[in-house]
């Protein structure tokens, strides 16, 4: 059976043990004619260390820009944001975001887009430490043997798991992800889908994605945060994904669950259409 959490049930309970914290978070933007537009509107969420949370909403129910301020590239109107008891005033290499748009350098080759990040970051490594660790994560995402090969060269699939090899590789705390396979073609997306999923197996970590796909927030995550539409939108129910770990795609859709799941999820979504981008 579904377990659904109101946002109405009290954070005291919740001690440092915490790993992500947000607070009564607000966020505000100024609109053309000067006035406060309120986008987000008292969100309290918390994320557990290795835990897996999909955030699903129409377009403009600022999920995006709930992602933003975890990563620091926005900061909130009111509120707080904790990551291990530290508030988070911009972005760290903690934190790693993962875009819909590959944002890979276009001189660069596979391999050096990822050293270029690991370089950045993990100083203290020796030049041996720093290839091996690259070679580590682009055999991660099934990419050695398009290593040495340039963004223009490789599909747009193959782009994202270069992302995807740049962010971990860096061994950050939490992922972010925003609609990381949203420009994918549906065979690719199913694919990287299921890759992703194996590597958070494997290495599990805090992952925070941003999706418009109930499916795929239901094979991935362990729970889903339905947004209620903007303005002022809010965290309208969190869903509890009773599905173990490792999935099998194929196994879920033969579960009365998930389709009870997945039949929630969407009546809730149909309860609150509408939105803008």
């Amino acid at each position: 059976m579904i377990e659904s959490t109101a946002m109405n049930v009290s954070h005291s309970h919740f001690n440092q043990s915490e790993f992500l914290k947000v607070e009564n978070l607000h966020k505000s933007f100024k609109a053309e004619n000067g006035r406060e537009s309120l986008v987000l509107k008292g969100i309290d969420l918390t994320i557990a260390e290795t835990e897996y949370i999909s955030v699903i909403g129409h377009s403009g129910c600022g999920k995006s820009t709930l992602l933003r301020i975890v990563a620091g590239l926005e900061k909130a109107t009111s509120g707080s944001v904790r990551l291990q008891g530290q508030e988070i005033r911009k972005p760290g290499c903690d934190r790693m975001m993962v875009f819909q748009q590959y944002s890979l350098l276009p001189w660069l080759t596979v391999r050096q887009n990822i050293r270029l990040a690991v370089d950045e970051v993990l100083t203290h490594l020796s030049p041996v430490e720093k290839k091996e660790l690259v070679n580590e994560h682009i055999a991660m995402v099934n990419l050695t043997a398009a290593a040495d090969k340039y963004p223009d060269e490789i599909s747009g699939g193959m782009k994202q798991r270069v992302g995807i090899a740049r962010a971990l590789s860096i061994r950050p705390k939490m992922l972010l992800m925003d609609e990381p396979f949203g420009a994918l073609d549906a065979l690719t997306r199913g694919k990287l889908q299921r890759q992703v999923l194996e590597i958070w197996e494997s290495h599990r970590q805090a992952v925070m994605m941003i999706t418009h796909d109930v499916d795929e927030a239901i094979y991935m995550s362990d729970r889903i945060v339905l947004m209620t539409n903007g303005p002022a939108a809010t965290i309208g129910e969190i869903l509890d994904v009773p599905f173990p770990h490792p999935r099998d795609r194929a196994q879920l859709r033969q579960s009365p669950d998930y389709y009870e799941l997945r039949n929630h999820a969407l009546n809730f979504l149909d309860a609150h259409f509408g939105g803008e981008d």
